[in-house]
Parts: C-alpha cells; structure tokens; sequence
C-alpha cells in the first residue's frame, strides 16, 4: 500500500514540474540598436518560439546600466532629454515594451539604487516598470529560482 501512495504522489509531483523556460536577462546596454534587436525582436522572437510548442516563456528583465533610458516614459523631464535618438524611437520603444507586458507576460523591473544615483523619478516611468532595491539582489533571487541568466550589456 505504501508504495502505491509512493508511486502516485511521484507521479502527481511529475506532472505539477513546471516545465516551462525560464529566464533573468541583466539588461544594462544603453546602445539603442541592440536593445531593439536583442530585446524587444529577441524576446518576442523567443516568446513565439515557445507559444508554438506550448510552452510559455517566463521572462523577467532586470534594468540597471545604460538601461534605464529605454523605460522613461516622459523623458523631458528625466536625465535623457536631450538623447536625440531616444526621443526619435520612444513611441516603437514603448509600444513594443507595453506589447511584450501585456502580450507575454515579461516582467520588468528597475533598480531603484541607480534611479537614485541618476536622478530618474518613478513617476517617470512607464506603469508596468516595478521596482526593486538592488538589481544584483534581484538578479540574485530569480536564478536562484531557477531562472537562466542572459546578460544584455
């Protein structure tokens, strides 16, 4: 008797593996061209991949670096206004990061040390950037959760 309990319980445990790829990406980069390319075509690319072979890819972007010019939505009134190329590109860049929200469920989230340092209001950002303390700890506690790393420097 015992062993058939053992047997469905390591079976049932089988089937609640969450199988599902999953992935921590250190996006620091504030080159324009490989966070469009890597990032927002990458990902999306990636997500598709999956989706087409019923998986979901579980995806959360820790920003910090370079990077956080990318999420500001109201840049006039941030440390970047007068990035040129920023500005010329915003509207695809946030179209494109609200899509891979909402469509894919990828999570972003910013290091609020650096804000600091850099002088980024949170009211600046776009509503679905969240916040955390450090991006190391961060960085730190998704892998520990099983989430491969992807550096995007």
């Amino acid at each position: 008797m015992r062993v058939i309990i053992f047997l469905i319980l390591f079976i049932f445990s089988f089937s609640l593996a969450d199988d599902n790829p999953k992935a921590v990406i250190n996006l620091t980069t504030g080159d324009i061209n490989r966070f469009k390319m890597y990032l927002l075509s990458g990902v999306a690319n990636s997500a598709e991949y999956y989706k087409n072979n019923l998986k979901e890819l579980k995806v959360v972007v820790v920003i910090h670096g370079d990077a956080y010019k990318f999420f500001i939505k109201d840049i006039n009134n941030s440390p970047y206004k007068d990035d040129k190329l920023l500005i010329e590109n915003q509207k695809e860049i946030e179209s494109k990061l609200n899509y891979l929200s909402k469509n894919y469920g990828i999570k972003f989230v910013m290091c609020e040390q650096g804000m600091k340092g850099r002088k980024i209001d949170p009211k600046t950002l776009y509503p679905f950037v969240e916040l955390v303390e450090n991006a190391f700890i961060a960085l730190v506690d998704w892998q520990n959760k099983g989430y491969a790393y992807i550096p995007l420097n």
